[in-house]
């Protein structure tokens, strides 16, 4: 049997989940999703506004939607942590209070406001699309 890794996803608030995985795939600045498994070499990479899942070794996925931070890998046998500035396990996100936080944004952008709300409207899409995303209800571009 393959090694298990040991993963944390910690936000300021509370360790969101400790445990083992066979995998653990999260989305990096500038790198796309990247996934990572026992004995992958060290890493450390910025994290956007995504949709983590945590593979667990029983077959069970945990699904997150990460809002920023860091993704580290070390040791032997391998550890992920995932340092987040916010992140939410997929049940306790509320789907409808999402959607309308990302139809708001996208309104925002079509309007073509000053450059801060867009900035800010931009951000707020990719949170509401991350939280949409983890929960597996999707959502329309």
């Amino acid at each position: 049997m393959a090694e298990a890794l040991k993963v944390e996803v910690v936000s300021p608030e509370k360790v969101l989940y400790s445990g083992e995985a066979d995998m653990v795939i999260t989305r990096t600045s500038g790198g796309g999703e990247i996934a990572f498994q026992a004995g992958h070499a060290a890493f450390l990479g910025v994290l956007v506004e995504n949709h983590t899942r945590v593979f667990q070794t029983d077959g069970t996925v945990i699904d997150l939607a990460v809002h920023r931070g860091f993704v580290e890998v070390s040791g032997h046998p391998t550890k992920v942590s995932i340092l987040s500035d916010t992140a939410e396990m997929a049940e306790d996100i509320d789907v409808a209070r999402a959607k309308e936080a990302l139809e708001r944004h996208q309104l925002t952008l079509k309007a073509e406001s000053v450059d801060a709300t867009i900035a800010d409207a931009v951000a707020g899409k990719a949170r509401a699309e991350a939280r949409l995303t983890a929960t597996g209800t999707g959502f329309t571009a």
